[in-house]
């Protein structure tokens, strides 16, 4: 796996894990009723955005009828829509809202993936899952030529991605790094913030507000000033 590209196509065409690959063919057959006239994805989503990104967003998984459906990371569901007018509120998408593959959307100094590249049952991917797929985030964290900013949303993507740097510049875990909203550490060469999940059972509920998640974003944007651009 050489290259983002050809990494992507091994993620498109993985068929590790039989029950998440079930649940989103399944998912792909019956559909939801809004969405009955088209065709569902229904396979592996991979990673999406600039090779040479400074940035790095890591999510939990495709959505059911979001990602799973459009074939792109956080589009087609109201979590994409606040994270790409995030991303379009503060320089780094060419959009505020990201609808297809074919949409013309560009990241700048962006790239998005997931730690599960399936939409799992009840969005819960087992730990047998998550292990199948860390391969893919190592090697997407090393042919993005190891991102200096990171943001992870949800719990669980900050314990993976924290997992990976740790083992990656060989530390033991600090106690003071805890997931916790608008958390930022310096892990090694590299700046890891966390942020809730932008899904509907926090921004419905007023866990994830649009004050927070702004306040997430001006301190990622502020830390990507301080670095250099990555070379094409």
């Amino acid at each position: 796996m050489n290259s983002v590209e050809n990494l992507n196509q091994r993620i498109i065409h993985c068929q590790a894990c039989s029950r998440l690959r079930t649940h989103c063919a399944t998912i792909a057959a019956e559909k939801r009723k809004m969405y009955e006239n088209e065709a569902y994805w229904g396979k592996p989503v991979p990673g999406f955005g600039a090779s040479c990104a400074r940035l790095w967003i890591v999510g939990l998984a495709p959505g059911a009828h979001g990602a799973n459906r459009t074939g792109r990371v956080f589009t087609g569901d109201k979590s994409g829509e606040w994270l790409f007018s995030a991303l379009h509120r503060f320089g780094l998408s060419s959009a505020p809202e990201s609808r297809s593959p074919e949409d013309g959307l560009q990241l700048k100094d962006t790239y998005i993936s997931c730690v599960c590249k399936c939409a799992p049952p009840d969005n819960r991917p087992t730990s047998d899952e998550l292990k199948s797929c860390n391969p893919y985030l190592i090697s997407e964290w090393r042919l993005l030529n190891h991102p200096p900013i990171i943001l992870t949303l949800g719990r669980v993507a900050f314990e993976t991605i924290l997992k990976l740097l740790l083992d990656h510049y060989q530390l033991t875990r600090n106690p003071e790094w805890k997931f916790k909203h608008s958390a930022r550490y310096k892990i090694g060469d590299t700046e890891l913030f966390a942020s809730y999940h932008p899904s509907q059972q926090n921004t419905f509920t007023g866990k994830l507000t649009l004050s927070m998640w702004n306040q997430v974003f001006k301190k990622v944007r502020r830390s990507l000033e301080s670095h250099p651009f990555a070379k094409d």
